[in-house]
């Protein structure tokens, strides 16, 4: 088992967070990561992702929605051809923090048996989910400051 844990604190409510993080028709419009997103934000229902590594190359996932409680947490997971392979479980934690700011939590926990050899994958992993979180401060604050 291997986990990938980030977090970044974002001067709006959860629910503002929320709103953005869960709207994925539009992560095309701000996220460096996930390009593509389709699905319902619903537990049980299948996500069609089209995420991006720092080289470029699209990877394709089906995840299934696992916990969706709005403004708190959005968790799915996903496996590579077959289950005990190489599975993840993707987590976002938002909880409040003070002055109308949120602490985002955003992580994976990855296990299976290609996990020991994917050290490279799952370092580049790391600054993907960095380079998601830093998008979507900047895109809630600046549709925050619109307002």
């Amino acid at each position: 088992m291997r986990t990938i844990a980030t977090e970044i604190v974002i001067d709006a409510t959860p629910e503002e967070v929320w709103a953005t993080l869960t709207d994925l028709p539009r992560y095309c419009t701000w996220n460096p990561f996930i390009r593509q997103a389709l699905g319902e934000t619903v537990p049980g229902a299948r996500l069609d992702l089209t995420m991006y590594s720092r080289s470029g190359k699209p990877t394709v996932f089906h995840p299934t929605v696992l916990v969706v409680n709005p403004s708190v947490e959005f968790r799915w997971k996903g496996r590579f051809l077959v289950r005990g392979l190489f599975d993840g479980e993707h987590y976002f934690r938002l909880s409040e923090g003070p002055g109308r700011t949120t602490r985002l939590e955003h992580g994976e926990r990855f296990g299976g048996l290609l996990v020991p050899f994917l050290g490279k994958l799952l370092a580049d992993t790391a600054r993907n989910f960095t380079a998601m979180n830093e998008a979507l401060r900047t895109r809630v604050e600046s549709a925050r400051s619109r307002s």
